[in-house]
């Protein structure tokens, strides 16, 4: 049986966590909200040296649109000199980083308190990061 998405919902909330962005979103990140999220995410990587951290752990679905928006956001952030890090656990989303060969480009950590305590120069983007 094959899995047809006619209805995509992503959902998204923000907060601050000493002076760190952190934006959880839930549902699903593809063609169908992929731009709404990188005209968010392309604002709050205006500015100089943006600190994100996307919580993914609510993510049910992520495709090639998606994999693009989180490509964009990333590069964004490191031309402005900040920092984007991803909280995530789901070993589909881990995989599909893998087969994409994106494995090393994102910075991950399975719990948002170690994605926030993480130091910049501990130069750990493993899938493995606390």
């Amino acid at each position: 049986m094959t899995e047809i998405h006619t209805t995509a919902t992503l959902r998204s909330s923000e907060r601050v966590i000493a002076g760190t962005t952190v934006v959880a979103l839930s549902g699903e990140i593809d063609l169908l909200t992929a731009q709404p999220l990188s005209a968010r995410l392309d604002m709050l990587t205006a500015g100089l040296r943006p600190d994100l951290v996307l919580d993914l752990r609510a993510v049910s679905f992520v495709d090639c649109a998606g994999l693009g928006v989180l490509c964009r956001a990333v590069n964004r952030t490191a031309v402005r000199g900040g920092r984007l890090r991803f909280v995530t656990g789901n070993t589909g989303f881990l995989r599909i980083l893998r087969h994409a060969q994106l494995g090393g480009v994102f910075e991950i950590h399975t719990r948002l308190p170690n994605a926030l305590a993480a130091k910049p120069e501990s130069g750990d983007t493993s899938a493995t990061a606390g």
